[in-house]
């Protein structure tokens, strides 16, 4: 058996390393996992036809504007008398009868911009200037969400792509997995001297007593490069099977089911992380929608529902909410090619059994209208303000720069 100064000494092996990522290491101070709150956001990328997804169908408007594109009543999944879900969206209906999803109707801001880049970079960094910052609106909450009991990465992005705007400007706290690249720790190259002593060092840490007196030494190690060690070979593990389970389902590591599958896994794990990002492209749909946006809003239907299918299990799914969101909506009117182009507002899904379940605003209207798109009524800013507050537990004035009027769509603790 051997004293703390003695680990420190020979564990130089590791600590001297760039090879024991830092993430890891400092999840492993998480002291009360799966306590925290969760919030798990879905990217739309391209501009969802919010008018499609939750539909107004008896606004004769509704049917005079979408020729083609329009769904009848018997067609959607009832939300209430005026407003129907897309046919898509089956288990979303179930969620809305099980009370965990709440409709954010008429999202939008100021003077909005039809063009992706700039819109999707006001959502990012939840600014609505000609000209943002460049920090994102997660990587400002890092601060916070980092004095949460949970680990050492408090925000993470699970994708191929570039890290999201959302999650850019800090030096610390967030980190991405593309399911691409599968994460390992590398201890040494494979059946080499240093690689076995390495394994030695870490089996001794672990046969530490619990009674050394005077000592701190097992809480320490457990803290440091045993529970890094473990959290990485935890990690893999949950990444291995992750993918053989989505493949048995169809779904490739680059799908949002796969996406949120991991997620799903990490947050039963008590892996400490308190936000989760994830995107799914193709919403851009200026030219034969109707087959396309149903394919989109399916993998969404599919996804969130097994997330919180699999978080039911185990309770998690009291401590997790979903946002979904778009950089703008589509124009009230279809083109002439079966299609819509870029509009302003539109609505988000907010899922949980933490929601006041059902339409929150009321949704736009289509006689009434801003150069042919729909008038916002409700800021993004405020929906961003309630959860922060409300849900993380963060300080929305610091990562919004000022404080907007919260909302209703959460229960009270």
């Amino acid at each position: 058996m051997f004293t703390r100064r003695e680990f420190l000494k020979r564990s130089s092996l590791i600590a001297a390393t760039p090879l024991v990522p830092g993430f890891v290491e400092r999840t492993a101070f998480a002291a009360e996992p799966g306590k925290d709150p969760i919030l798990v956001i879905i990217e739309m990328t391209g501009g969802n036809d919010g008018l499609n997804t939750v539909i107004p169908h008896r606004d004769d408007a509704y049917n005079r504007a979408r020729p083609t594109l329009k769904f009848q009543a018997n067609q959607l999944v009832k939300v209430n008398d005026e407003l129907g879900l897309h046919p898509a969206l089956q288990q979303m209906g179930q969620l809305l009868q099980q009370s965990k999803l709440a409709i954010i109707q008429g999202v939008g801001y100021p003077n909005p911009d039809r063009s992706h880049f700039e819109s999707m970079d006001r959502w990012q960094c939840g600014e609505v200037t000609a000209k943002v910052s460049g920090s994102g609106w997660l990587a400002k909450s890092v601060p916070d969400l980092a004095k949460g009991k949970g680990g050492g990465v408090p925000v993470m992005h699970v994708g191929s792509e570039k890290l999201p705007m959302a999650c850019r400007g800090t030096s610390q706290g967030v980190f991405t997995i593309n399911q691409d690249q599968p994460f390992e720790l590398k201890l040494g190259m494979s059946g080499s001297v240093e690689e076995a002593a390495r394994k030695k060092l870490l089996a001794d840490v672990a046969a530490v007593g619990p009674d050394e007196k005077g000592d701190d030494l097992l809480p320490f190690v457990q803290r440091r490069h045993l529970q890094t060690y473990t959290s990485v070979e935890k990690l893999k593990a949950i990444l291995k099977d992750q993918g053989k389970q989505a493949a048995q389902f169809g779904f490739g590591p680059g799908s949002l089911y796969s996406k949120l599958d991991l997620v799903g896994r990490l947050i039963e794990q008590g892996f400490g992380t308190r936000v989760f990002y994830v995107a799914i492209d193709g919403f851009d749909t200026h030219s034969g929608q109707a087959q396309s946006h149903q394919t989109l809003l399916q993998q969404i239907d599919q996804a969130v529902g097994a997330l919180f299918q699999r978080l039911q299990r185990t309770g998690d799914d009291q401590r997790t909410l979903l946002m979904t969101f778009s950089e703008f909506g589509r124009r009230v009117a279809e083109n002439g090619s079966k299609g819509t182009d870029h509009g302003s507002a539109s609505n988000m899904f907010i899922v949980g059994p933490g929601v006041k379940s059902g339409p929150h605003g009321r949704h736009p209207s289509l006689t009434d209208l801003d150069d042919g798109d729909l008038k916002h009524h409700t800021d993004f800013r405020r929906v961003y303000a309630t959860l922060l507050e409300d849900w993380m537990k963060v300080d929305s004035k610091m990562v919004l720069g000022e404080k907007f009027e919260k909302m209703s769509f959460l229960k009270k603790a």
